[in-house]
């Protein structure tokens, strides 16, 4: 099984250049309604821009706030302090600084530009 998250964002190629310079990733669709981000091929995020139906509906509504309430968009990065100094650079909100968690790696919790909460994480032990 794979996961694909999509989230609802108010500029696509915005978000799409943050999420390429924070991630290192590469965009695998580009557009103003909808993207689709890749790490060596792999998908692993998806931005569908507000009010854009296609042919399935709105996704959400934009009106109701906060964005992903009690869903975080968490990230495993192979380097995760070259991720953070990314981070830094792209003056990211930050929610956590890089702090040793209970699962013994390091995370650091930030706020994307729509508001979601990004989660950088170190590889598992």
């Amino acid at each position: 099984m794979q996961l694909h998250p999509m989230i609802c964002v108010h500029d696509v190629p915005a978000s799409s250049r943050w999420y390429q310079q924070l991630l290192g990733c590469e965009s695998g669709h580009g557009g103003a309604e909808y993207e689709r981000l890749n790490v060596a091929g792999r998908l692993v995020l998806q931005l569908h821009a507000w009010g854009v139906d296609h042919q399935h509906g709105p996704l959400g509504d934009p009106m109701q706030r906060p964005y992903g309430n009690g869903v975080l968009l968490w990230f495993e990065v192979e380097d995760f302090d070259a991720a953070v100094a990314r981070a830094g650079a792209l003056n990211a909100e930050c929610i956590h600084p890089p702090r040793w968690s209970e699962n013994a790696n390091w995370e650091c919790w930030l706020r994307d530009p729509d508001g979601y909460t990004v989660v950088l994480a170190s590889p598992l032990p």
